[in-house]
C-alpha cells in the first residue's frame, strides 16, 4: 500500500476547501498550511492539526511535500505556482489557472521543465450531472448545436470587496476582472467543455451595483468554432440571487438546468425519463450568496485525481490546456467591452 502523498495549501480563504479536501481524499495527507494572516493559519492548524507557515519560501525547502494546492488571488496563481514547480512540487491549481494567458502560457513551461504534474480546479465538470450532459452531446444525442445561453444572476455585498482579505477582488490586476473572471468563470468553462470551442465574441461590461474597478455584471455573445452561438451574463447585483442557468439546444434536442435539471429533451423516451428521474429534483443552492458554500466535495475528486497522476504518471483529469480556454474566452469578452470589435479568441493568445 502506498503512503499517503504530502499536501500543504497556500492560501486559507477559498484554501480552507482545499485543507478539508485533502483530509477527505485517499492517497492524501494535509502535512501544511501557508497564510500570511496568523489569524486564518491558526484558525487552520487548529483545525487540521497541521505544519504552519507564513513564508511560502519556507515551505517550500520543505522537502516532505510532495504536492502544493494553490488557493491564493487569482492574479498571482502563476507566479505562486512556478515557484512550487521550481520546488519540484506537484501541483492542484484554483480556477482560474491565472487571469491572463501569458502567465497561463509561463507557468506551462514551468511544469514542463520541472517534469512535475499539474491539476486545475474546475469542480464543475467532475458533477456527475454535468458529466452525463456532456456524454449526450459528445454522443450526438443532441445533434448539431444550434444554441448555448448561460446566466449567473448572482449577488455579492459591497462589503465582499472590502476588508483584509476582500480589497483584490474586483480588481483587473489580481482579480483579472469581476464577476465574469471570479463568480462566472465556473461557468464560461462549461459552456466551452458542453459545446466546444469559441471562435469570436462580443462583449459589454458594467460597474452598476459596486465601487469596484472591475466589472459587476457582463453580457457576451459567442460565436462556436462549430458554427453554434451563444451568450453568457454574468452579475454580482441580482437581488435576489439566482441559480445559474444554462440552455443548449441542438438540430435533434435540448436540455435546460439550473441546480438541478429542469428538461432534458434529446435520445430515448426511455432515457429522456430516467435522466430527469436522476436529476429532475430541486436543490436549494447558496453558492449565489456565500463564496465558500461551494463544499469540498468536488475539491475531494480533483485531489484524488491528482494523486492518480503523481502516481501513475499520467495526466490530470484537467490540465493547464484543459483549463486555458475559459480564461482565453473572459479575456476575448473584455477586450470586445474595451474596444467596442467583435474579437477572436486567436486575437488574445498572442
Amino acid at each position: 500500500m502506498p503512503k499517503d502523498l504530502n499536501f500543504a495549501v497556500l492560501g486559507l480563504g477559498m484554501g480552507m476547501n482545499h485543507c478539508q479536501a485533502v483530509v477527505d481524499a485517499k492517497g492524501a495527507r494535509l502535512a501544511a498550511v501557508c497564510d500570511h494572516d496568523e489569524a486564518r493559519l491558526h484558525a487552520a492548524i487548529t483545525k487540521f492539526g497541521c505544519e504552519g507557515y507564513t513564508k511560502y519560501p519556507a515551505l517550500l525547502k520543505n522537502r516532505d511535500i510532495d504536492a502544493v494546492c494553490i488557493a491564493t488571488e487569482s492574479g498571482l496563481h502563476a507566479t505562486h505556482a512556478i515557484q512550487a514547480a521550481r520546488a519540484g512540487k506537484h501541483l492542484l491549481v484554483e480556477k482560474p489557472v491565472d487571469v491572463t494567458p501569458a502567465r497561463i502560457r509561463q507557468l506551462r513551461e514551468a511544469v514542463h521543465r520541472a517534469g512535475v504534474q499539474c491539476g486545475c480546479v474546475f469542480q464543475s465538470r467532475t458533477e456527475a450531472l454535468n458529466l452525463r450532459l456532456k456524454k449526450a452531446i459528445d454522443s450526438g444525442k443532441l445533434g448539431k448545436l444550434i444554441g448555448v445561453h448561460a446566466q449567473l444572476p448572482w449577488f455579492r455585498a459591497q462589503s465582499y470587496y472590502e476588508g483584509p482579505h476582500g480589497t483584490w477582488k474586483g480588481t483587473w490586476k489580481l482579480d483579472g476582472g469581476g464577476s465574469l473572471m471570479n463568480q462566472g468563470i465556473h461557468t464560461v468553462d462549461l459552456v466551452q467543455w458542453f459545446a466546444g470551442p469559441v471562435e469570436s465574441v462580443c462583449g459589454f461590461i458594467g460597474v452598476f451595483g459596486h465601487k469596484i474597478e472591475a466589472e459587476d455584471q457582463t453580457v457576451a455573445i459567442l460565436r462556436f468554432e462549430s458554427g453554434a452561438l451563444g451568450s453568457i451574463v454574468t452579475t454580482t447585483c441580482a437581488i435576489p440571487d439566482q441559480s445559474q442557468r444554462i440552455l443548449v439546444y441542438g438540430e435533434k434536442g435540448s436540455f435546460t438546468k439550473t441546480a438541478y435539471l429542469e428538461s432534458f429533451e434529446a435520445g430515448t423516451p426511455k432515457e429522456r425519463r430516467q435522466m430527469m428521474e436522476w436529476y429532475g429534483h430541486k436543490k436549494t443552492s447558496r453558492l449565489g450568496r456565500d463564496p465558500l458554500a461551494v463544499g469540498a466535495a468536488g475539491h475531494v475528486r480533483h485531489i484524488e485525481d491528482i494523486v492518480k497522476a503523481i502516481r501513475r504518471n499520467t495526466r490530470p483529469g484537467i490540465t493547464i490546456d484543459d483549463a486555458t480556454h475559459a480564461v482565453e474566452i473572459a479575456c476575448a469578452i473584455f477586450k470586445s467591452a474595451r474596444t467596442g470589435k467583435i474579437v477572436k479568441i486567436s486575437d488574445v493568445r498572442k
